[in-house]
């Protein structure tokens, strides 16, 4: 027997219009690339959403198309978000920091036919104007006054939506119909294409806000989402902050540690989400002003495992810590750091050892732990195998391209995240390591993680990684890469292992330091071990000189 309850579709437009009807007294606060200061609300947002859809359907988008934009985080891009999807057509958000072969391969792969660009990357588009799609027209995210000469025929973003209506009721469509369009950054071969619906992207918004990712924000949250619009829904925010009703402050291109700080102070910004390196950036800031921004309460950090150290010195400066995780397949989250009320009153190094950790599953998102041998581990805090992960917001497979989907699902319907770990009996995630990533000496596994979050820890250390080297003897070694905080001050190999032995065995140590500059980054900010691996080809260990 079925219940009888009536059956709406998810739709995202849904997510717009209760925040324009329940939420309009909350702002969107925009740092602008034209170079000011931007502010706008939801009800105002919702009646140029809709200009902007009767504009794509004049341009000829139709539900299904792909309409890709390459942008950075700001109010007209979060408007595309719906403009797009409301329609049913595909929202491909691309990222800049990808090569001009990469990003000629994904538009190419993806068929996309209109571009949205902020103006940062005009320069960029009439250099690689070749690459793309030989029909894929333009579109410059600005007014008249700023539009720039190109010869890319490009059109004027607020042109298009001069006169148009600003009112309409949304399409009606299957909940399963797609919605956005991300691709993996593709360290190992080509990007691959994640296909968000409407249904996992509502279901999505609703699991990150039942999941613990507003314990620490508050009622009266104004968060700034340093994650890019660009790179898998920005973590879900263009989404859950209309729901909740919280403001948005986008920071624009300035992504420094100093600018976050001042945009921060002077808009009251109370939550903040990003990766490890963006807080090493603005801790730097907190460094130099003595004092965080006045309201920053919380901050989010996912991406990458953030170290330990970075966790305490922004909870020892009152600013609570959700160490969160996922992927770009799973909408992105999957995992959140927020303490259980019961037990947030714990003793500080207590408290600090499960942040560490990478926090409890969402809701709505199942996991296990899948030995060598292929067998479940048990959740015991103890076992150690491949995470793989399923649910309604997980990707079933990668856009056009069986080949990768067949590596990554298993006989069950799972997906393989790639990722060593542990799950504690009381439902804590503890990832030791990508897969790709562990070192293996003697027949022994040793986490790069562990040692780079130590490493990390030392005074004059700025950044840190770890990558494995051969060995004639143990078959692969540790060897510790460095940033140091000053070139005048390097840190020892022998003051870093002394450290290290505190939670490492000796043979567990790195063998050798070598000093660089900086580290090679992901287009995703994370660090590059692929290219840091190759940049070592013709190192040789201490042993074999």
């Amino acid at each position: 027997m079925k219940g009888m309850m009536m059956h709406r579709p998810l739709l995202i437009s849904g997510i717009l219009d209760y925040a324009a009807e329940v939420h309009g007294h909350a702002t969107i606060v925009s740092r602008r690339v034209e170079g000011d200061i931007h502010r706008t609300d939801y009800p105002t947002m919702r009646a140029r959403v809709v200009q902007l859809s009767l504009a794509l359907e004049e341009l000829g988008v139709k539900p299904g198309d792909r309409v890709a934009t390459l942008a950075w985080n700001g109010y007209r891009h979060m408007e595309l978000y719906y403009a797009i999807s409301n329609i049913g057509a595909i929202c491909h958000t691309i990222n800049p920091r990808l090569s001009a072969e990469q990003l000629g391969y994904i538009t190419n792969h993806a068929g996309d036919m209109l571009l949205f660009s902020d103006l940062t990357f005009v320069p960029l588009l009439e250099k690689l104007k070749d690459i793309f799609p030989a029909d894929m027209r333009h579109v410059f995210m600005t007014d008249a006054a700023h539009m720039p000469e190109n010869t890319l025929n490009a059109f004027c973003y607020e042109d298009l939506l001069d006169g148009q209506p600003t009112t309409r009721d949304w399409p009606e469509f299957d909940e399963t119909t797609a919605a956005g369009l991300c691709y993996t950054s593709g360290t190992t071969g080509d990007p691959k294409g994640v296909l968000y619906s409407h249904r996992s992207s509502v279901l999505h918004t609703l699991q990150i806000a039942a999941s613990g990712f507003l314990t620490d924000m508050g009622r009266d949250a104004r968060i700034l989402p340093v994650v890019p619009l660009f790179h898998v829904n920005a973590w879900g925010l263009p989404y859950l902050a209309p729901m909740v009703g919280a403001d948005l402050v986008f920071p624009g291109p300035n992504l420094d540690g100093e600018s976050l700080w001042t945009l921060m102070e002077e808009e009251g910004v109370t939550s903040s989400w990003g990766v490890p390196t963006i807080w090493q950036g603005l801790q730097g800031a907190i460094d130099r002003h003595g004092r965080k921004p006045a309201a920053l309460r919380q901050i989010v950090v996912g991406g990458s495992a953030a170290p330990r150290s970075l966790i305490e010195r922004f909870e020892q400066s009152g600013v609570s810590v959700n160490h969160a995780w996922g992927m770009t397949e799973m909408s992105p989250i999957g995992s959140h750091g927020a303490l259980a009320w019961q037990i947030a009153d714990l003793p500080f190094d207590e408290r600090m050892a499960l942040k560490s950790t990478q926090g409890r599953r969402a809701y709505g998102v199942e996991m296990k732990i899948v030995g060598d041998d292929g067998k479940r581990q048990p959740h015991d805090g103890k076992a150690k195998g491949e995470l793989y992960v399923r649910g309604n917001n997980i990707t079933s497979g990668y856009y056009e391209n069986d080949a990768a989907t067949a590596k990554v699902m298993d006989a069950e319907g799972w997906f393989a995240t790639g990722d060593v770990a542990s799950i504690r009996g009381d439902g804590y995630l503890q990832l030791h390591d990508r897969s790709k990533d562990l070192i293996k000496s003697g027949g022994e596994w040793i986490s790069s993680i562990d040692l780079e979050n130590i490493a990390t820890a030392h005074p004059k250390v700025a950044q840190a990684a770890v990558v494995a080297v051969p060995h004639p003897k143990w078959d692969e070694r540790p060897l510790l890469v460095v940033v140091a905080k000053s070139a005048d001050d390097l840190p020892t190999l022998e003051e870093i292992q002394a450290l290290m032995l505190g939670s490492m065995a000796r043979w567990q140590l790195p063998d050798d330091i070598v000093f660089v500059e900086q580290l090679p980054m992901t287009a995703t900010g994370k660090i590059s071990k692929l290219n840091l691996r190759e940049s070592l080809a013709d190192y040789v260990h201490p042993d074999l000189r």
